[in-house]
């Protein structure tokens, strides 16, 4: 057949890009699993996709084309078996219910957010009593947050305390789109969080007081004051917690927060100073120089540097793949062979989706490997050979140089733009420009200033670089404000929906990692799902799971129904309403009548009025006159049962309501209403929130 026999030679031309394609198809799986409902759907999609791989490969008769699409679904199938089984694997009970406790606990880890003035435990509990005296059964390993002035001395991993917290199962997405902090929490093993009160009890200290992570970003941070000395613990030891947060919120609308979390740039950097020194010490002994060859020496210590640096930077899943990256490198030169591929790349995502599948439904993951995929996808272009490479003319040549960073920067930004959409539904529109100042300066300056710094430092003569690492490091904050501070620095855009996102994402694969004229096919799925995410609807309403907390969306930004909205809350619900600014009280709306238990108010959608009625206080309403208001009302929404007979006109949420919904979004033109719960959804964390029963009493 000729149709055939074109996808023949299409197929005998990409065989070398076949590979790239493994990680891809088990990432297929494993969204696949997350995506779908329950475990009949996840066997049904296993078997089918398994009998089709079969299928293929027995019929395949030689075929290239017939084998590709057979071993496309057997990966498929085993991506949805990974992720069902790492996610039984890791299963943890769950706390039932708010409950407030005296626990006496051994300390796992502590986490120092000092730029919050706030310290996290996480915690593994040994006994707990509630109020009463009467004994609890808590999951075992739960997170407390202290205030910092709360925090004692000896405090750290391998402690034993005691303290009183008010305990919570961890938290869902406020609404459909945010945050899943259940479903993170559920593969870290954590079953609770909460909050604990003074006085804390140190029953016994911690063998030592911190560990060579938490005192080495002390030691920084005391040498360096302020977000400058936070973003230098962040280099060397991933700790953010320094950082102000007005700073960091910069750093994130300047396009510069990727500089904070320790990843690829910063394992470069370290690989990259340290065979550096090493090969230019090694070849001060000129006998050694003769006889050995010191590039692999050098790559022998950059491999010993990549691996210490990513356990003291706490051993993320960003810093592992960079790590991963690293020694896959490094073996390369070592052979002699092309450093830096897409085939490498693949090997290492492919070791951690193997051993993490979870990490690829987060944003880390995608960001890291969109950026260096991207990078490697465009260098391997001919055309930047032919119009980026060198020059006989060294002013041409820095020219060229110059202008290959900024449209790798131009590409990085636009791989990253999707996700950075989807899951934090802002997209900058300066972040190239300020990378392209910023990444060079952080890699060749700032990096190589404090290694000196840490060198010298137990010799006493490091004074002079850290100052020199504060400025260099108030620069950097200095043009993240002034391009945070920039009109139109970032656009704020309402939740995208799921298969805008994944259009995007495939389309962009399609492009990427095809070499043929083939691979132009995906730009219109890749413009398709971009488009789409931009125009998204924005909702007209907001409701959070637990019915305190509403958001009325509108052309003028956010208006929040209660006043006193936490900073975390009221910055999740403008961020899912696509607004920018500091939301508004509902109450200074026009047309909000707003009392101290309850606010009315009216919305106009499509040449229809809507009547809204929502609580806004913990007080009980006169049930007679709330029955009366509901008759009058299109939407009532509460924190607590309504009566039976409170009948608005088309929509209830209630508590019990909201129970089995989780937070929704509301868009009244045309109506529609979207929930967090998914009918039948039985993900492990679902069920156990839902099966979860109160804390055990004795």
């Amino acid at each position: 057949m000729p149709r055939l026999r074109v996808l023949e030679h299409w197929a005998e031309a990409e065989r070398n890009q076949l590979p790239l394609w493994l990680p891809v198809m088990l990432g297929v799986g494993i969204a696949a699993w997350f995506m779908l409902p329950d475990p009949r759907a996840w066997i049904a999609v296993v078997l089918a996709l398994a009998g089709m791989g079969l299928g293929a490969a027995t019929l395949a008769d030689g075929g290239r084309v017939p084998r590709m699409l057979g071993m496309a679904a057997l990966l498929v199938s085993a991506g949805v078996l990974l992720a069902w089984a790492r996610a039984e694997s890791v299963g943890a009970p769950v706390l039932g219910r708010p409950t407030i406790a005296t626990l006496v606990a051994d300390v796992e880890g502590v986490d120092r957010l000092a730029a919050r003035r706030v310290v996290r435990l996480m915690l593994h509990p040994l006994a707990a009593r509630d109020g009463r005296g009467r004994a609890l059964t808590l999951p075992p390993r739960i997170r407390v947050s202290l205030a910092e002035e709360d925090a004692i001395e000896g405090l750290g991993a391998g402690a034993r305390v005691c303290l009183r917290a008010r305990l919570m199962p961890p938290a869902g997405p406020v609404a459909p789109g945010g945050h899943d902090f259940a479903r993170a929490a559920w593969f870290q093993g954590i079953g609770a969080t909460g909050r604990g009160f003074a006085p804390v009890t140190l029953l016994r200290p911690a063998p030592k007081a911190m560990g060579l992570r938490q005192r080495l970003s002390a030691r920084i941070t005391a040498r360096i004051a302020g977000s400058e000395g936070g973003i230098a613990a962040a280099l060397a030891t991933g700790d953010v917690g320094a950082i102000d947060d007005s700073d960091a919120e910069a750093m994130r609308r300047a396009g510069l927060a990727h500089l904070l979390s320790v990843s690829g740039l910063h394992i470069t950097a370290v690989v990259g100073i340290v065979m550096v020194l090493t090969v230019r010490l090694l070849a001060l002994w000129p006998w050694l120089a003769l006889r050995v060859r010191l590039p692999l020496l050098g790559a022998a210590a950059g491999a010993v540097a990549a691996i210490g640096y990513t356990w003291l930077t706490g051993a993320e899943v960003p810093t592992i793949r960079s790590c991963v990256a690293a020694m896959l490198v490094l073996a390369a030169l070592a052979l002699g062979r092309e450093a830096m591929t897409l085939r490498l790349v693949a090997a290492g995502a492919l070791i951690v989706l193997l051993f993490r599948p979870e990490a690829l439904m987060g944003a880390s993951f995608q960001l890291s490997f969109a950026a260096i995929t991207a990078i490697v996808a465009l260098h391997d272009h001919p055309a930047m050979r032919r119009w980026f490479g060198p020059h006989p003319d060294w002013r041409w040549s820095a020219l060229r140089h110059l202008a290959a960073l900024l449209v790798t920067g131009l590409m990085v930004e636009l791989a990253l733009m999707p996700i950075a959409i989807f899951h934090f539904h802002k997209a900058g529109l300066y972040g190239a420009m300020a990378n392209i100042v910023a990444i060079p300066w952080t890699t060749f300056v700032a990096m190589p200033l404090e290694m000196i710094a840490l060198l010298l430092e137990p010799l006493g003569v490091a004074g002079p670089f850290w100052w020199l690492l504060g400025r260099s490091l108030g620069l950097l904050l200095a043009l993240a404000h002034q391009v945070a501070a920039m009109p139109g620095a970032v656009v704020a855009l309402p939740v995208a929906p799921g298969w805008a996102f994944a259009a995007a994402v495939g389309g962009g694969l399609w492009v990427a990692l095809w070499r043929t004229r083939w691979r132009w096919l995906g730009l219109p799925m890749l413009a398709l799902g971009f488009i789409a995410m931009l125009l998204a609807p924005t909702p007209d309403l907001i409701v959070t799971g637990d019915g305190r907390h509403v958001a009325m969306v509108s052309g003028k930004g956010v208006a929040l129904l209660r006043d006193r909205a936490g900073d975390y809350m009221r910055s999740a619900l403008s961020e899912m309403g696509g607004a920018d600014g500091e939301p508004q009280a509902l109450a200074d709306r026009p047309g909000a009548r707003c009392g101290p238990d309850m606010c009315v108010t009216r919305v106009e959608r499509d040449g229809k009025v809507w009547r809204i009625a929502a609580t806004r206080s913990g007080y009980a309403v006169p049930w007679r006159d709330l029955i009366a208001l509901c008759q009058r009302m299109d939407i009532v929404i509460a924190d607590r049962r309504l009566p039976p007979d409170c009948r608005p006109r088309w929509l209830k949420l209630d508590a019990p309501a909201l129970r089995r919904t989780g937070g929704v979004t509301i868009r009244l033109g045309p109506p529609q209403v979207d929930m967090v719960h998914r009918p039948g959804d039985r993900h492990p964390w679902i069920e156990a929130a839902a099966t979860a029963t109160p804390p055990a009493q004795s």
